[in-house]
């Protein structure tokens, strides 16, 4: 056994404090040890390196000078594992590095702004990247730490990550001024009839969000085009005859005019996600904190 694997922590504390009291029993009250403890772990000390280290006096130890030249290095080093086991404070106004947020189009609108706003003002050397929402590598990113936080809905996230809930939401049909089913009363049939415009940016194809509501009604959606994100529905709408289902507040300041229907969807929530191995870490925590007060 090399002298580095008998050596520990207690005996450097037992060093310093008979340093420091130059004696056995002054030294042993201040670590909370009896006497015989402390001259077992000074015996330990000796035969770790090869000196007597503290000779004994008339009323107590005096340091050898092996011992004082030591004591240097062994107060350097109580120190440096002191500050290992200490809490960390966090400054965001010097934190520096990347924090990479993956959004759905929807929370890149609503969600972020604010967040990012935050962030500068608070932690102007903290860059940040946004990138698009891809639920077929979520797992892959955050794992391998390329995605420090996923905003997104609950059915993108996986069960095993710790989530906070920024808010409840709610799917609105909407049309533009010119559509011809606002010349009418439509019935919830009338609505799963009329042509409908979707957002799919999780995967391309023509199932929406609501269909399974529609489903409990025994109807089925007439859906004639599908788009990557929720920002451009409102554009289509404008330029074609159709409706299309999208989150009450992405339709704000649009012009656009919702459809009261007899039924409503039922409400969602939008979440912010990471990855449990980054639950204690400090920038993370610190920007999930911003979340939380928005």
């Amino acid at each position: 056994m090399s002298k580095l694997d008998r050596l520990d922590i207690k005996q450097l504390r037992v060093f310093q404090a008979l340093i420091r009291e130059q004696s056995a029993s002054k030294a042993a009250a201040q670590l909370g040890l009896t006497q015989q403890a402390v001259s077992e772990q000074l015996k330990k000390l000796r035969d770790v390196f090869d000196d007597r280290l503290f000779l004994r006096k008339t009323n107590g130890f005096i340091a050898t000078p092996f011992a004082q030249t030591l004591s240097v290095s062994v107060d350097k080093l109580l120190h440096d594992f002191s500050t290992l086991v200490s809490p960390i404070t966090f400054d965001p106004n010097t934190v520096e590095g990347t924090f990479v947020v993956a959004a759905t189009d929807y929370a890149q609108q609503i969600v972020l702004p604010t967040l990012i706003a935050l962030i500068r003002t608070q932690a102007p050397n903290l860059k940040v990247i946004v990138r698009d929402f891809e639920i077929d590598k979520l797992n892959e990113l955050m794992e391998s730490g390329h995605v420090n936080l996923a905003i997104a809905f609950p059915d993108y996230i996986p069960d095993s990550y710790p989530i906070l809930t920024l808010f409840e939401e709610h799917h609105v049909c909407v049309a533009s001024p010119n559509a011809t089913i606002l010349k009418g009363t439509p019935t919830l049939a009338d609505v799963a009839q009329y042509p409908s415009i979707i957002a799919s940016p999780s995967r391309p194809n023509f199932k929406g969000s609501v269909d399974d509501w529609f489903k409990s009604f025994g109807l089925k959606r007439n859906v004639v085009v599908s788009a990557p994100c929720f920002s451009v529905v409102p554009l289509y709408l404008e330029t074609t005859d159709s409706i299309a289902f999208l989150p009450s507040r992405a339709i704000k300041g649009l012009n656009l005019i919702e459809i009261k229907l007899e039924h409503t969807p039922d409400t969602f929530d939008v979440i912010a996600a990471w990855h449990p191995r980054y639950h204690e870490d400090a920038l993370q925590r610190w920007v999930i904190s911003l979340l939380k007060d928005e």
